[in-house]
Order: structure tokens, then C-alpha cells, then sequence
């Protein structure tokens, strides 16, 4: 094993673990918590636009101040809460449907705290994460981390419509809160995280006095603003194409939530294999090379998606799905990476929250626009809105100073960082 590899260090097997479990089930009520939507509630395109933007609304709403919270808070036990309450939640919803009960009003309620819970978990497990391997180790290990989330959704995703064609979709949301239990409990076995240091003398330790600063950090700097703007515009149509597939699959194209989930498996292979080459070609390329490279080859493909139909188009349009998610894995990696070397750990939490805030809040506003337009101008031509956002969202990066970095920054500017956290202009 190689000195700086991260799976050397006993907590980054136990994080990357209860992660696996968390993402699995993540990944397998995304596929069914909307066919229990459509098939058992009969939902309309407006409503599974209602549904996927609750579900990724407490990020707009709680994501910025989750940042100062944890930065405040033991991040293991920040975790291990956040995955037992979603167990809990999910586990609602198949009780519900066997009681005969179950209504979209519950479902509605179910994502908008499963969200919430979710806000903290990934800010936390972002923010533990050069805690436990140390910065030298980042970039392996958002690599690591970022395979997992790519297989999450390979295998969850794919599970989910497996799982769905084959127990329902209820059944399907009784496993994925057995997972989320299974995370938490693994969990127990980190060690105790550091308690965060108290900010230094004379700095304000006022909630929005940190919010801000954590804020300024990220839009103040030309390279961080213009990796959460692509990141974000590409959330965005991934928001507005996601919201429709289920309704498109099911309803317009009378195909099943299993070529559904393998649809969604696809892109995940996608990030999969992103993650994995991004490493070694910004070894050879350089970081910010790899980075407007693939944009400019790969974003694109997304407009191959809205052309889905069956049979030989199903492929081409799965074929569009996996490139333009392949170059989001090579973003995931190298984009983290470089946002999390820059960053003071004092900053941590609130850089990420600042991150997450934008990201996942671009999925809520996608998936509010996805609904609005499904009803506006049909499901079909939501797609194209989506594929265009997709396809043009690397032009930020592109136009801007990271894509002319060849490596991370040292040490160094992270210290800098912390007696100055508004960064460049």
C-alpha cells in the first residue's frame, strides 16, 4: 500500500463504508420513491415535479447555515443522526402503503425531511474528510470516494429498478431505510472527530458572520465561483431531465422502472469511469486542461438524451447520458480536490455548505422547472431544455482561470486562506 493512500487509515475505511451503504440506498429510493408517485398515486407531471423539488429544497433553505452548524459540531455524530433519521423517514412510506394510507402528502413531508437530513450528511462527510486522510491523500481519496458515488448509482440505481419490477416500489424504500440504518450504525465505529476549534479572537462567531464568510470564500474567488457555476448549471439540467424520465418512461414510451433504473445505471457507469481516469489524466494533462477538455468534448452529449425512444434510439440516448456523466466524474474528482485545497479547515463545512447550497438548490430550482414546463409544453420538449442546459454548462470553467491550472496549490495558499478568507477577486 502505497504511503499517502488513504485506505492506510482505519476512519477512511469506516467513512467509505458507511458511505457505500448510504449511497446504495440514496440511490435506490431515487429510483423508487417517484414510481411509487407515478404507479401507486397516479401523480401528475406537475406533482413529480413538486415531489423531486421538495426533495432537494432544504438545500436553498437550511444548506448555508448547515455549514456554520457543523463547523461547530462533532462531524461523527453530525453523520450518524443524519442517517438514522432518514432510516426512519423512508421507513414511513412502505408502512403507509400496506396500512392502505399512504398519500402524496406524506411523500411530500418524507423528501422534504429526508432532504434536510441529507443536507447535513454530505457537508459532514465532505468536511470529515481531510480531517481523516490528511490533504496529501485528498485527491485519492475524493477518487475513492467519488467510484463510490459513481457505483451508487450503477448499482443502486439499477438494484432500485430491479427491485421495483420485482417487489414493488414500496418494498423497494423499506430496503433503501434498512441501508441508511446499516450507514449509521457503521458509523459508531469512527473514532471521535476533533472538536471544531473556536474562531480566532476578534472574528465575529455571529451564524450569518459566518455564513458570509464562508460565502465571500467561494464567490470571491474567479476559479471556486466558476466551478460552482458549471457545476451548478449542470446540476440544473440534469434537475429538468431527471424529473421527466420517469414520466416519459413509464407513460409515453410504456416501458418499465427497470429499463428506467438502467437507464440511470448508465449515467452512473458514466461517473463511474469519469472518476476513476480523472486522476491520471490530470497527471498527464494537467488539472485545469483535464477539466475545459472534457467540457468542451463531452458536455455536449446531452443533447443526445431528449432523443430517448425505444429500441435503437434507448441506446444512443443512454449512450449521450453516460458521456456527459462521465465528464461530470472527472469534474466531481478534480473539482472537490481543488475547492478543498483551497479552503482553511476552520472554513470547511461552510465552503462546502456553500457548494451544496448552489448544487443541490440548482437541482430543487430544475426539478420546479421541470414540473412547471411538463405541464406548459410536454415532457418530450422539457427534455430539450434540460439536454440544452447540460450540454453548455461547462462554459464557466472553461472561460476561467482553472482551466489553465496544471496543479493543486500548495499548502501554503490553505493558510493563507485562513487570514483570508474572501480570497482573490
Amino acid at each position: 500500500m502505497q504511503p499517502n493512500s488513504p485506505w492506510r487509515i482505519p476512519d477512511f475505511r469506516t467513512l467509505f463504508t458507511a458511505s457505500a451503504l448510504s449511497q446504495l440506498g440514496a440511490n435506490i429510493s431515487y429510483v423508487a420513491v417517484p414510481l411509487v408517485a407515478v404507479t401507486a398515486l397516479d401523480a401528475s407531471p406537475g406533482q413529480v415535479g413538486a415531489l423531486a423539488t421538495l426533495s432537494t429544497i432544504a438545500f436553498l433553505v437550511i444548506g448555508l447555515p448547515a455549514g456554520a452548524w457543523v463547523d461547530r459540531l462533532s462531524h461523527r455524530r453530525v453523520l450518524i443522526v443524519a442517517d438514522l433519521v432518514r432510516a426512519l423517514l423512508q421507513l414511513t412510506v412502505p408502512v403507509a402503503y400496506w396500512l392502505d394510507s399512504l398519500t402524496l402528502a406524506q411523500l411530500y413531508v418524507v423528501v422534504l425531511l429526508n432532504g434536510c437530513a441529507t443536507v447535513f450528511f454530505d457537508v459532514g462527510s465532505q468536511s470529515v474528510l481531510p480531517q481523516l486522510v490528511g490533504r496529501d491523500s485528498l485527491v485519492r481519496a475524493n477518487a475513492d470516494i467519488n467510484t463510490l458515488i459513481a457505483a451508487g448509482n450503477v448499482g443502486g440505481r439499477g438494484a432500485g429498478g430491479g427491485l421495483v419490477s420485482l417487489v414493488a416500489a414500496p418494498a423497494a424504500v423499506l430496503f433503501s431505510a434498512g441501508t441508511h440504518l446499516a450507514s449509521g450504525l457503521t458509523l459508531l465505529f469512527l473514532r471521535r472527530t476533533p472538536t471544531p476549534a473556536a474562531p480566532p479572537a476578534g472574528r465575529s462567531t455571529r451564524l450569518r458572520a459566518q455564513i458570509g464568510e464562508g460565502v465571500r470564500h467561494v464567490l470571491g474567488n474567479r476559479e471556486l465561483r466558476a466551478l460552482a457555476l458549471t457545476a451548478a448549471l449542470g446540476n440544473l439540467g440534469s434537475s429538468v431531465i431527471n424529473t421527466m424520465l420517469p414520466i416519459y418512461f413509464v407513460r409515453e414510451l410504456g416501458l418499465s422502472g427497470g429499463a428506467l433504473g438502467l437507464f440511470w445505471a448508465a449515467g452512473g457507469a458514466g461517473l463511474l469511469l469519469g472518476a476513476r481516469c480523472a486522476r491520471p489524466v490530470a497527471a498527464r494533462l494537467g488539472f485545469g486542461r483535464t477539466l475545459g477538455i472534457a467540457g468542451l468534448c463531452l458536455a455536449p452529449s446531452g443533447l443526445l438524451v431528449p432523443l430517448v425512444d425505444r429500441g435503437f434510439w434507448l441506446f444512443i440516448a443512454g449512450a449521450g447520458w453516460f458521456l456527459a456523466m462521465f465528464k461530470v466524474g472527472m469534474d466531481n474528482v478534480l473539482g472537490v480536490s481543488l475547492r478543498q485545497r483551497m479552503t482553511a479547515d476552520s472554513l470547511l463545512g461552510r465552503m462546502n455548505a456553500t457548494f451544496r447550497f448552489l448544487l443541490t438548490g440548482a437541482l430543487a430550482i430544475g426539478a420546479a422547472i421541470s414540473g412547471v414546463l411538463g405541464e406548459l409544453i410536454g415532457v418530450h420538449a422539457t427534455l430539450w431544455v434540460g439536454g440544452a442546459f447540460v450540454a453548455t454548462a461547462f462554459i464557466p470553467v472553461f472561460l476561467s482561470p482553472v482551466r489553465t491550472r496544471r496543479e493543486l496549490p500548495e499548502q501554503q495558499q490553505t493558510i493563507s486562506a485562513e487570514k483570508a478568507p474572501a480570497a482573490e477577486s
